[in-house]
């Protein structure tokens, strides 16, 4: 379980539990015989079966087709189908070599699409758990507000890891929860920082929503990395 280390309106801080639970689906699919199905990895084909491989060994494309139709060359009889039990992702040049040393770019679109900016990628550093925890602004959104104006794509759980913790959170819950409100927290000594959960992570907007029901509380931190605006017509 990741941690988090979060202020409460006291300006105390705790280090938590933050769990990413995914919702449950509503439709379970089993095999004939009523087992549970899982999904595998399986190998589809190697590089000197794909298409750009083949291109190179045959000049003739029309020739190419009949011998894909004829004798299938670019299925490998010894390798196709095997079930993989773990991959890696590699990194390939256009001559499908194998990249060792990686420059990521960022690119900085205009709301048209065209490219307005082309800078290297940032190596930010995660902030959940670091000296300065994640502060608890005060400033509070209406779900309904918080809702209509931004795109949450991520939601943590925040849970106790103590009897200590857990009066910590329910506390906290209990208050957004009687405001019905998300609020507003960030990272930084005045709280205005994104956060940022992993190395090289998309820094994000967080929200805190808290729910109670008697002694049993959750406290969720939703993330967004997009604000909705309305759109205006200029005479």
């Amino acid at each position: 379980m990741r941690q988090l280390n979060i202020t409460n309106d006291k300006k105390r801080d705790a280090l938590v539990g933050l769990d990413n639970i995914p919702p449950k689906p509503n439709i379970k699919y089993v095999l004939a015989d009523g087992q549970d199905s899982k999904s595998v990895k399986v190998l589809r084909g190697t590089m000197e079966t794909s298409i750009d491989a083949l291109k190179d060994k045959y000049e003739d494309l029309v020739q190419l087709g009949e011998d894909i139709i004829k004798s299938d060359p670019e299925i490998d009889i010894e390798l196709f189908g095997k079930i993989l039990p773990s991959t890696k992702r590699l990194y390939l040049d256009e001559n499908d070599q194998i990249v060792y040393h990686i420059q990521v770019k960022e690119y900085v679109k205009n709301p048209d699409g065209t490219l307005k900016e082309e800078r290297d990628a940032e190596k930010r550093e995660p902030n959940v758990t670091t000296e300065i925890p994640l502060r608890w602004t005060g400033k509070l959104f209406s779900k309904k507000e918080a809702i209509k104006k931004f795109v949450f794509t991520r939601k943590y759980q925040l849970k106790h890891v103590n009897g200590l913790t857990y009066d910590f959170l329910y506390d906290m819950a209990t208050k957004l929860a009687e405001s019905n409100s998300f609020m507003f927290v960030g990272g930084g000594a005045k709280g205005i920082e994104p956060i940022i959960l992993t190395t090289g992570g998309e820094p994000q907007r967080g929200f805190l929503e808290g729910r109670i029901d008697g002694d049993k509380y959750c406290l969720i931190l939703h993330l967004t990395n997009l604000e909705l605006k309305s759109i205006t017509n200029e005479d």
